[in-house]
């Protein structure tokens, strides 16, 4: 009996050991073209964690324990490379695979042109609301996200809807998200294209490595000088987008000797002006990258970016403006010498410094230590003009009041003005006025010059000055991430980080144009008297009536400190059939603010510190893929979690006082997607579903308003902060992505976009003004089932692609947008609409035309077509390539956004506004680029 049972024993143990064994797959890998070995190739088998990278020779071994044997998948991933999936059948416990010729991705060159088409809105315009989201996308070969990325992007499309203060951009494990309004600074590593190469891209809140991630999606870009292939690459570019021209230069060492290795990056991109008028683009960008491995376990990377850059800013115009100039014209220049001369330029000036420590603790463990800091300013140029002051024979100061407002589209100065009153139309003027912005249009530096020196004979101060408003940072940012493989199948991600941002953000005087010194008050708040700057104008009544010159602070002048602290875990499990995974995160936020100036309004809330915005946020969230077959998934993730508002919306009006916003609280996030994903060497496929709530949001915005009631004065104009809470918004909708290779050279693609992106209640709107002395409640702003603005929530793409065995290739795309909305006016849709000022109500409201009046503008619909198309040469071991691509071909005119003006806050002003041929605060508008390229020829040595 017992030799029985040890027979049986011996029998299972064998059975076990022939299903479960050591396996081990080598290779070689190396570029299709030129035959060089290629480094930092991924090398995993779907469905199991273990992966390894290549090495400097191209070579690899994967080592597989207690696997049984059978036929799996071999993922084999490199940047810039077509993504392989090889099947391979183990039954043995060595496979070799012999040289692996990997081809280089031509989309990817398109990838490297596509962050430009940020700049237009989020980076030169003049409001923050249209960003994009392209950068976040760019590392992704999903179908759909390419399309977003490449071909929907120039309309500033969100994909979900949602902005990029959705999405999380890493550098090196290190979030790069601004603590001001959560989103990334692009600007901050722009021009370093051939370095961002090595990217990770995780799609929504799917299972993130590095931390808990984000409701858009996350990119980690590796930028580590071990990670580049050894050589280097020249590249210049043109195109009349953003910029004109483009040079880039880099080169990486790979293993030198001792464990050595680094990268350096070279960068310029110019213009004097981009497609749109006066925008003057200046970019310089800097790279170094030095990596020492100490032994197997431990290496240390050192890396510094720097990219200062320039950028002249653009205008949203009205229809009459439109009508009048084009869609390329820009009111914040003018000429002076003859040399173009913008009135609103952002530089951005933000080193990064950062240093990493990777330690592989075991084949099963690692820990990625990393430290950055981050210093500089941001500077946005405007005009500013002022009152200036006469020092009299008697030891007098005489006060006069400021300057005309300098904008050539002013409302004051357009047709419209002239033509206002229906009983009392001076056609004369209105046409002095079309024929002033026909023939000239734009800003007249001569006459600001020519004010100053005027003011400076008569011994007064300037009148005009050139201000800027200043973001002076610097934070420091720690974090450690830890990666276990507790099993072959289950896997623990973790990680701590912190962050501290000290920022300091005032005004300071640029440039005199032509005067000595400036007077430091705020005109609009005079005494009651309204000849002499009493103590509510003064900017600082520690130094009341102060006169300043370049380079010196004054206006505003306080401190932003701010911290975030987060703990992450995350359990990875997967079986054949099966990926689970589990994540969860905490998250502490605080910022306070420090005022410098004891504002002349707010005498008692703007000297010294400001209570503590504190935010606990926590997260949940959860996925699984179940694998139908080795073609087929099903995909499914959900989660809730907290998210606190950026500074800028939790204090009202930090540039005067230290109030926060009441009742201020995290946003509540629930969101939920399910895929379909089907994949062969036929077909690729994915179909998505998802939905996306979004509660207690909070938003804080500045404009002027005419018509506000429950001032208790007959002027009714201020300019306002307004605050919205208790916002919640519901973002629905379904995602397909499909391509087909029809043939070894052809091959077709689709993507689909059909989103609902609305306002899902009715939030809480307050005002607050230094032009009054409390805080306006006005209770519900009526916005439910208000479309969200931010591009256009329907988008659809049909293209194909021929790539010749000859190494060139060809692809089109046409694309159609529809379902974009304008932006609205929250006040407006509050009860004082209904009001006058004495707050009793408009005796002339009708219901019916006020619906009408308020009904939210849908744009048009419209269709671009965009081609792409390269060729590469192989010269020795060296390769040459170049890169075209075509933007809207056709021309096509179309509104990428807009919003309503605040000034018409009431009935009576809406309505007497709306119903003249030509409005004088009509809404505003972007208007998307006309026919644009990017050519681009690189050498790789």
């Amino acid at each position: 009996m017992n030799i029985k049972v040890i027979l049986v024993v011996i029998t299972m143990l064998t059975g076990m050991v022939l299903n479960a064994q050591h396996i081990s797959i080598t290779g070689r890998f190396a570029d299709a073209f030129t035959e060089v070995p290629l480094p930092q190739v991924k090398v995993s088998i779907e469905g199991y964690f273990t992966d390894v990278f290549s090495d400097s020779d191209g070579e690899f071994q994967l080592d597989l324990n207690d696997i049984a044997p059978g036929e799996y998948i071999l993922r084999i991933d490199k940047s810039a490379y077509l993504l392989k999936r090889i099947p391979v059948n183990i039954g043995s416990s060595k496979k070799d695979l012999g040289t692996v010729l990997l081809q280089v991705d031509p989309a990817f060159e398109q990838n490297q042109q596509a962050i430009i088409s940020l700049t237009d809105a989020e980076l030169l315009s003049e409001e923050a609301e249209f960003d994009n989201v392209s950068g976040i996308l760019q590392s992704s070969r999903d179908v759909f996200l390419n399309a977003a990325a490449f071909d929907f992007s120039q309309t500033f499309f969100r994909p979900r809807g949602l902005g990029s203060d959705y999405g999380k951009i890493l550098i090196n494990g290190l979030e790069m998200n601004k603590f001001y309004d959560g989103r990334p600074q692009w600007s901050n590593w722009g021009g370093l294209n051939d370095v961002q190469r090595n990217q990770v891209f995780t799609n929504g809140i799917a299972a993130n490595d590095y931390q808990f991630g984000a409701l858009g999606g996350s990119t980690n870009i590796f930028m580590r000088a071990s990670k580049y292939q050894k050589g280097g690459r020249l590249s210049l570019a043109g195109s009349n987008r953003s910029y004109t021209g483009r040079m880039m230069a880099t080169y990486a060492s790979g293993e030198e000797r001792n464990g050595w290795y680094y990268a350096l990056s070279l960068g310029r991109r110019f213009a004097k002006e981009g497609y749109v008028d006066g925008t003057v683009y200046d970019a310089n960008s800097f790279f170094v990258s030095a990596e020492k491995k100490l032994n197997e376990a431990h290496s240390i990377n050192f890396s510094g970016i720097y990219t200062p850059n320039i950028r002249g800013r653009s205008a949203a115009l009205t229809e009459e403006i439109f009508e009048l100039k084009g869609r390329t014209y820009n009111p914040y220049w003018g000429y002076q010498n003859s040399e173009i001369r913008n009135s609103r330029m952002r530089e951005i000036k933000e080193p990064i410094l950062m240093l990493n420590h990777f330690w592989s603790i075991s084949k099963k463990a690692g820990l990625n230590t990393n430290f950055s800091y981050q210093f500089g300013e941001t500077a946005n140029s405007r005009i500013d003009y002022g009152g200036t002051t006469l020092n009299l024979a008697n030891g007098q100061t005489s006060f006069y009041g400021g300057g005309a407002n300098p904008d050539p589209v002013y409302f004051q100065k357009l047709p419209s003005y002239f033509l206002r009153f229906e009983d009392n139309q001076n056609f004369e003027a209105a046409y002095r006025a079309q024929n002033e912005i026909n023939e000239n249009g734009q800003l007249d530096w001569d006459s600001l010059y020519s004010a100053n020196l005027t003011a400076l004979e008569n011994g007064q101060n300037s009148i005009y000055a050139l201000a800027e408003d200043v973001n002076k940072d610097s934070q420091i940012s720690v974090n450690s991430i830890l990666d276990l493989e507790l099993k072959n199948n289950l896997k623990l991600n973790s990680s701590i980080r912190f962050s501290r941002l000290e920022s300091q953000n005032f005004a300071r005087l640029k440039d005199l144009l032509g005067g000595n010194q400036f007077l430091d008050i705020d005109i609009f708040v005079l005494d009651e008297f309204g000849d002499i700057p009493g103590l509510a104008a003064q900017s600082d009544l520690q130094n009341p009536n102060r006169l300043v010159a370049e380079k010196d602070r004054y206006k505003y002048d306080y401190d932003i400190n701010a911290e975030e602290s987060e703990v992450f875990g995350q359990l990875q499990w997967t079986i054949r059939k099966w990926e689970v995974y589990l994540g969860g995160n905490l998250e502490s936020v605080s910022y306070q603010r420090n005022g410098n100036y004891q504002n002349g309004v707010f005498q008692d809330s703007s000297l010294g510190k400001s209570a503590v915005a504190e935010f606990l946020n926590f997260g949940i969230k959860s996925g699984t893929v179940y694998k139908i077959s080795g073609r087929q998934n099903i995909e499914l993730n959900a989660g809730y979690f907290t998210k606190s508002p950026g500074y800028r919306n939790a204090f009202i009006n930090p540039r005067q006082n230290n109030l926060l916003v009441p009742d201020l609280d995290e946003e509540k996030i629930k969101t939920g997607d399910l895929s379909y994903r089907y994949r062969s060497s036929f077909l690729n496929f994915r179909l998505t579903g998802y939905f996306t709530e979004i509660s207690d949001v909070t938003e804080v915005s500045y404009y002027y308003a005419d018509g506000l009631s429950g001032m208790e004065l007959e002027n009714t104009t201020a300019f306002v902060q307004e605050v919205l809470s208790d916002m919640n918004k519901h973002y629905y909708g379904i995602e397909v992505g499909a391509e087909s290779q029809l043939t070894s050279t052809i091959k077709v693609k689709s993507a689909l976009a059909l989103g609902e992106y609305i306002y899902a209640n009715n939030p809480n709107l307050s005002l607050s003004s230094a032009s009054f002395d409390t805080r306006l409640d006005y209770g519900k702003a009526y916005l439910k089932n208000y479309y969200l603005p931010g591009g256009p929530q329907t988008a659809a793409q049909l293209g194909f692609e021929y790539r010749d065995p000859d190494f060139w290739w060809f692809g089109t795309t046409l694309n159609y947008f529809s379902n974009a909305f304008i932006d609205i006016n929250p006040l407006t849709r509050t009860t004082n609409f209904q009001k006058d000022y004495d707050g009793l109500s408009l005796i002339e409201y009708d219901p019916e035309i006020a619906t009408k009046l308020l009904q939210q503008e849908k744009f048009d619909d419209y269709f671009l077509v965009n081609a792409v198309g390269g060729k590469s040469w192989r010269i020795k071991d060296k390769y040459l390539g170049t890169f075209i691509s075509l933007n809207n071909i056709f021309n096509v005119l179309y509104k990428s956004g807009g919003y309503e003006q605040g000034r018409n806050a009431n009935y009576r002003s809406l309505k007497e506004d709306m119903d003249r041929e030509l409005s004088l605060f009509a809404p505003k508008y972007w208007y998307g680029q006309g026919t644009t390229f990017f050519a681009n020829i690189y050498l790789r040595f």
